[in-house]
């Protein structure tokens, strides 16, 4: 069974970077997408960005030119640069594996506070 471990967040002033990391366990072999997911305080769970096993990637109009998506098959981890953070970039961050026919998996989600 897949599980996905995030890393990386924490609380950085407005202007600064920060880099999540998400790792999978256990076998993920075939094509997949993972993606970066965030939430915010009362608000829905939205996409930020996704990566398929052969790059191609997916930004949110909100994120882009300013966060990088990019992924280690041979580490099955999957990476989310975030510069130029802005206070609404504060939310709990999810990264999720997609990859037919087998159920979706989400991780725990690692918190990003952005102070302005």
């Amino acid at each position: 069974q897949v599980q996905l471990v995030e890393s990386g967040g924490g609380l950085v002033q407005a202007g600064g970077s920060l880099r999540l990391s998400c790792a999978a366990s256990g076998r993920t072999f075939g094509y997949n997408v993972m993606g970066w997911y965030r939430q915010g305080s009362g608000k829905q769970r939205e996409l930020v960005a996704t990566i398929g096993s052969g790059g191609n990637t997916n930004y949110a109009d909100s994120v882009k030119g300013r966060f990088t998506i990019s992924r280690d098959n041979d580490k099955n981890t999957v990476y989310l640069q975030m510069n130029s953070l802005k206070p609404e970039d504060t939310a709990v961050y999810y990264c999720k594996l997609t990859r037919a026919p087998f159920p979706e998996v989400w991780g725990q989600g690692t918190l990003v506070t952005v102070s302005s």
